[in-house]
């Protein structure tokens, strides 16, 4: 009896060490049918066949979700995907949301997506707001992850999200690191995407081994320097801290920050209110009202990462290597992250070939950019810019880069030799700076402005 019992314990012991290691994973798709899914929004099909969901693309309908019946708040997540052609993009919506009544009652799914592509833009394991506010983490911002995923095999997916930080893996290799608090709690989702080529209609997704954890849920840390798109205001996470990232706008004063051409911040035209910095509306002018703020700080190599707002019309920007040393009268000289509504404000029509619209280098280069990756006006834009050891400098527009150059180089030069900036010699080639932001007599804020240097 008293081995029996011995053995009894020993079983115990070793179940309860295996729930621990495999985390009490619960299955969501028993691999026999749908209970506890259901299909809404588009008339693509699921079906279970051999232990595999099975969707199917229909030509002539919208994106078709198939989701759980339950709603889930903070959770881990895993399913392994499968696609086999490049027209079968894919998704799996974490905290979704489901409005049956919109698109004249064949309803409307909308929330976080984390991103199937099979494209040769490799987005996958990215984050998609779908149907509402678009892109947040394009892969753009990790290419390392851009070969993760794999065409015509099982992809494992894995899907952190706890409190407001949603966190993404695909086989294994770290892909997004996004932080927001609009939506706490949804459903799971597999999504059929819309096809627009009737040949393409049968194409399948494949999805199985659908798993979740909601207890005693502990966050994996990201082994690597993972860039993190957050849309709180001014806060960094721990691992961002660690990984050498400062703000350099706190939410509550100036600090850090002077006025261009003098050693005080403005007193009048720059306010701090409610984790915002916002230059007011004058005149249009440019640097002639409350005038330009720079850093307190030089920088040489750097990633710099700031949120800004814009109102209908307005022109701003933001500057770095801006050495205050040129004597001139109008803005700071210095290389310029173009910030403008391009569709009202006629600095978009100037310059060569559109070189002076948003996230440009202002007067040199142009951002090569799709409308769709922009906000409007009143809605809160990302902007990126990453100068390298090397003096590769990167633009970034909501995650996605748009502008690629090489400071000091031929066709670097060859660029500012036809431009505004041909008077200033050396242009845009000192060793550090300050970073600026502009005044240019419009109504522009930011906030999350946040930096790391690079060595």
């Amino acid at each position: 009896m008293k081995i029996k019992l011995l053995g009894l314990i020993a079983l115990i012991l070793c179940t309860q060490a295996i729930q621990a290691q495999n985390g009490n994973w619960k299955n969501l798709f028993n691999g026999k049918d749908l209970s506890g899914w259901k299909a809404v929004a588009g008339k693509a099909t699921f079906e279970v066949k051999d232990g595999v969901i099975e969707g199917t693309a229909v030509h002539g309908t919208g994106n078709t979700f198939l989701i759980t019946e339950e709603m889930y708040s903070d959770f881990i997540l895993e399913v392994d995907l499968k696609i086999n052609h490049i027209s079968s993009n894919s998704g799996i919506m974490a905290r979704g949301q489901f409005d049956p009544a919109a698109r004249n009652g064949q309803g409307l799914v909308f929330g976080y997506q984390i991103e199937a592509d099979p494209t040769p833009r490799a987005w996958s394991g990215g984050i998609y707001d779908e149907a509402r506010r678009g892109w947040f983490y394009p892969v753009d911002l990790n290419p390392a992850a851009k070969s993760a995923f794999k065409m015509g095999e099982w992809n494992t997916y894995r899907i952190e999200a706890i409190g407001n930080t949603i966190k993404t893996w695909v086989n294994g290799q770290e892909v997004a690191y996004f932080v927001d608090d609009m939506d706490s709690k949804g459903f799971i989702g597999l999504q059929v995407h819309s096809i627009q080529n009737k040949e393409d209609e049968g194409r399948k997704t494949y999805f199985r081994n659908v798993r979740i954890q909601t207890e005693k849920l502990k966050p994996t840390p990201f082994k690597g320097d993972v860039f993190v798109v957050s849309t709180l205001k001014n806060e960094l996470t721990d691992e961002e801290k660690k990984n050498g990232w400062k703000l350099l706008f706190n939410g509550k004063n100036s600090d850090g920050w002077r006025g261009a051409r003098m050693t005080t911040f403005p007193t009048t035209g720059w306010s701090v209110k409610d984790g915002i910095l916002t230059i007011a509306k004058t005149d249009g002018s440019e640097s002639q009202n409350a005038g330009d703020i720079v850093t307190t700080d030089k920088y040489s190599a750097f990633d710099l990462a700031f949120d800004f707002k814009i109102t209908e019309g307005a022109n701003s920007g933001v500057k770095y290597f801006v050495t205050l040393s040129e004597g001139n009268t109008g803005s700071a000289i210095g290389l310029e992250y173009q910030i403008l509504d391009d569709v009202n404000h006629p600095d978009a029509k100037q310059g060569i070939n559109g070189n002076r619209t948003l996230a440009s280098l202002y007067d040199l280069i142009k951002a090569d950019k799709q409308p769709r990756f922009v906000r409007k006006p009143g809605e809160w834009n990302q902007g990126r810019i990453v100068v390298y050891p090397n003096n590769k400098v990167e633009h970034y527009i909501n995650g996605v880069k748009v502008v690629e150059y090489q400071r000091g180089s031929k066709e670097y030069r060859d660029l500012v030799a036809i431009s505004k900036y041909k008077v200033w010699k050396d242009f845009g080639e000192a060793a550090e700076g300050h970073i600026l932001l502009q005044d240019h007599g419009d109504e522009v804020s930011f906030k999350n402005i946040k930096i790391k240097t690079l060595k």
